[in-house]
């Protein structure tokens, strides 16, 4: 345990590692060159490290031009891309080196919508509509329902939605958004088994600041304080819950396991977890999961807000398009070597990813720093 690194994500909510930080852990010679590489040569950064130095870039821009952003986004050659709704703050975008799109609406216009649907959703019901959000892309807030919805409550809700005229786009779609919790009995991978007779996957092993031991899954996993096995061996117990609203839980981890700060990637090498990195759309995602095991895609938005049916909202969660089933729930979410989240949920065609049925997965994931950060709590890092 004390040669492991942890990062201390109580103290800022999301961590993001500079190049210079990946370099010190991943030890890498004090001048960044590796003995192969001559002197006054420079040294190319790795897909990681230019993902945080764009990440970095994003977050910088994002915080100083503050409700002027609409949002940021990678495009399809990795480029950075800044929404903004003025040309005065486009200007600022391109004097920071990153490429402005202009959209119609500001972030204040759009965040008022998200939120009144919101209001919405938790005060009555969303009926069977799916998710919402506020998208840098189109500049709208994108609400997505399954095709063939047509139940009252549901076209409530979408009549509230599409009374903001197109500051909203709609979106239909397949399946049946879900958690991805499973009944108890299906094996392979790193499954945590409920006493409660269900199955969810382990996320991420951490620390609290006093020194404790826990692992973070899926809020929706800890509802009614279970105790958690594995292979039949008593891990420990709940912890912490937060669901609906959030979806992140911890659990308390009794001597005699040993955490380890990698994440399984079925038939191939561990991944070592570096850091905690924030979500940006546009970037890879890979998730692991007791499933489907080590699945990857892209992720489509950030701060969405998803219904559970049930009047089970959660809100702030990351959507992205790796494949995620049943029993996958809490487990590791992961951009390069980085943390980005826990599994929440995904829409599902007869139990199935939406892939199986020829169209894009729609896929959620709990953000890792906000869990970290409420559980006062540091990764476990490889």
């Amino acid at each position: 345990m004390s040669g492991r690194f942890r990062v201390g994500a109580a103290l800022t909510g999301i961590v993001v590692l500079t190049a210079a930080g990946l370099i010190a852990a991943n030890g890498a010679q004090a001048d960044g060159r590796s003995a192969d590489t001559p002197v006054g040569a420079a040294k190319l950064p790795t897909a990681d490290q230019r993902m945080l130095r764009v990440q970095d870039q994003a977050q910088s821009l994002e915080s100083e031009l503050g409700s002027r952003a609409i949002g940021s986004y990678l495009d399809s050659t990795g480029a950075l891309v800044v929404s903004v709704s003025d040309e005065a703050t486009a200007d600022l975008v391109r004097q920071a080196g990153a490429i402005p799109k202009l959209v119609r609406y500001t972030a204040e216009q759009l965040l008022a919508v998200q939120s009144e649907l919101d209001h919405v959703a938790t005060g009555s019901s969303a009926g069977k509509v799916r998710s919402w959000y506020v998208d840098p892309i189109s500049g709208t807030v994108v609400v997505t329902v399954p095709r063939g919805t047509g139940d009252p409550i549901s076209q409530r809700f979408l009549r509230k939605a599409l009374a903001n005229g197109d500051k909203v786009t709609l979106r239909r779609s397949r399946g049946v958004v879900t958690t991805t919790d499973e009944q108890f009995g299906l094996l392979g991978g790193y499954q945590v088994d409920k006493n409660t007779g269900y199955t969810c996957s382990l996320g991420f092993n951490a620390t609290t600041s006093e020194g404790g031991r826990i692992f973070l899954t899926a809020g929706h996993c800890t509802t009614g304080k279970p105790s958690f096995s594995r292979n039949g061996y008593i891990i420990g117990n709940t912890r912490s819950s937060s669901f609906p609203g959030n979806d992140y839980g911890t659990v308390s981890v009794i001597e005699g396991w040993d955490q380890q700060g990698r994440v399984e990637r079925w038939g191939a090498t561990d991944v070592q977890v570096r850091g905690v990195s924030d979500a940006m759309v546009g970037a890879d995602l890979c998730k692991s999961g007791k499933s489907t095991g080590w699945t990857c895609g892209k992720i489509v938005a950030r701060n969405v807000t998803v219904n559970y049916g049930n009047n089970k909202v959660v809100r702030g969660l990351i959507q992205h398009s790796a494949c995620v089933e049943a029993g996958d729930s809490g487990g590791a979410n992961m951009t390069g070597d980085y943390a980005a989240g826990i599994t929440s949920g995904a829409a599902l065609i007869s139990g199935q990813c939406l892939d199986k049925h020829g169209q894009s997965n729609e896929s959620y994931s709990q953000p890792i720093g906000e869990a970290l950060s409420a559980s006062g709590a540091s990764l476990v890092l490889g």
